[in-house]
């Protein structure tokens, strides 16, 4: 019961500790408020208000039917551009996307003799003329073979692919963006406040206060463990209510009691991971430089940037000893799919093991580093 009570004073200890820390509090609230809606609003991914120009040489109602298919809110409507202003416009940007139909193109395809039209692309702006111009040619095709009677060409093909997107039908890319943000922000908090706080009290002296008392290592850590994760997890959970669902208007279909529980098994890893970084370290600077090559790998390898099917096979062998990974497949599993705990185990036990092989290291370093 001692040891009980000594772990719940300083863990209240660290919660009085962060309140008059101004700074952290300020950068808590942003990570999870700004951070996240900004980015998950902001950012879009895919074509959207793509600014087109046509140069139309033909004036059939074949290239009318053209300029007419490139619709909001992908693209702009089309604007008419002279030919001989093809080569300024896209020099100076003011187009992503030129297209030009040339002079008979109608009585050319119906004479059936293959004409062609330009699509002139401003690669500067890279996601948007890479997927544009995969859309235009799409869109283009299609109206081509309904203008033929042609269309019901893919009716006679003996497979017929229907997709259909179970959840976030309309596939807005903010949705699953403002979950990830939450992840990667955990990640980010749960290293730095419990570094942080180990360096602050031993750079203000309070540390060697701590050791004439009759505590020992386990329970210093044990407080430090408990206190952080409780302020993030607490934070955790007024994001998803507030900015994602609320703000957001994200339909997140799983159940948050079971996703907060993950997070404070997720936080117990990446907690101890903070402890042993902050016991390597000599000051909060030093931490700092140490944390980023330690937070960037997480962050970015973890597959909520990118799919880990799409990296190195040995690769995606390293980072499955990272919790971070199994905590994003945990995420998406639970928020977006309605996963219960009957399919998502084999991560749980993952998250699991490797939490308990973080806080034994960092332990083992926290008591040498205090017996030094």
């Amino acid at each position: 019961m001692h040891k009980l009570s000594h772990i719940l004073r300083l863990g209240l200890k660290e919660l009085t500790s962060l309140r008059h820390d101004s700074v952290l509090l300020l950068f808590l609230v942003y990570a999870f408020t700004v951070a996240i809606y900004m980015p998950a609003a902001g950012s879009i991914i895919g074509v959207h208000n793509a600014s087109v120009a046509i140069i139309d040489e033909d004036h059939s109602t074949l290239s009318r039917k053209l300029g007419e298919s490139l619709l909001p809110p992908e693209f702009q409507p089309p604007q008419p551009l002279p030919y001989d202003q093809l080569d300024p416009s896209m020099d100076s940007g003011q187009y992503t996307f030129v297209i030009n139909v040339p002079a008979n193109f109608q009585a050319d395809l119906l004479a059936g003799r293959e004409p062609s039209v330009q699509v002139n692309v401003d690669a500067t702006a890279m996601s948007q003329a890479f997927m544009g111009a995969g859309y235009i040619g799409r869109i283009f095709q299609r109206e081509l073979l309904d203008y033929t009677s042609q269309a019901d060409a893919g009716a006679k093909t003996p497979v017929k692919i229907s997709s259909r997107a179970l959840f976030n039908a309309n596939l807005e890319g903010g949705w699953f963006l403002a979950v990830i943000q939450i992840v990667n922000n955990i990640t980010i908090l749960a290293i730095v406040l419990t570094g942080t706080a180990l360096l602050r009290e031993r750079e203000h002296g309070t540390l060697d206060h701590l050791l004439v008392l009759p505590l020992t290592a386990l329970e210093i850590m044990l407080a430090k463990i408990w206190s952080n994760m409780l302020v993030v997890v607490l934070c955790t959970w007024i994001s998803l209510e507030v900015v994602v669902k609320w703000a957001l208007g994200v339909p997140l279909a799983g159940s948050l009691t079971l996703f907060l529980l993950v997070t404070a098994l997720y936080l117990f890893a990446s907690t101890a991971l903070g402890i042993f970084l902050a016991t390597l370290a000599r000051s909060t600077p030093q931490f700092g430089l140490l944390a980023i090559p330690v937070i960037i790998p997480m962050l970015l390898l973890s597959g909520g940037s990118t799919p880990l099917d799409s990296m190195p096979e040995w690769l995606q062998w390293v980072m499955q000893c990272s919790p971070s990974t199994h905590f994003v497949s945990l995420s998406a599993a639970i928020l977006f799919r309605d996963a219960g705990i009957n399919v998502v185990w084999p991560d749980l036990l993952a998250l699991t093991g490797i939490g308990l092989v973080f806080f034994a290291i960092a332990l083992a370093r926290f008591r040498k580093s205090l017996a030094s």
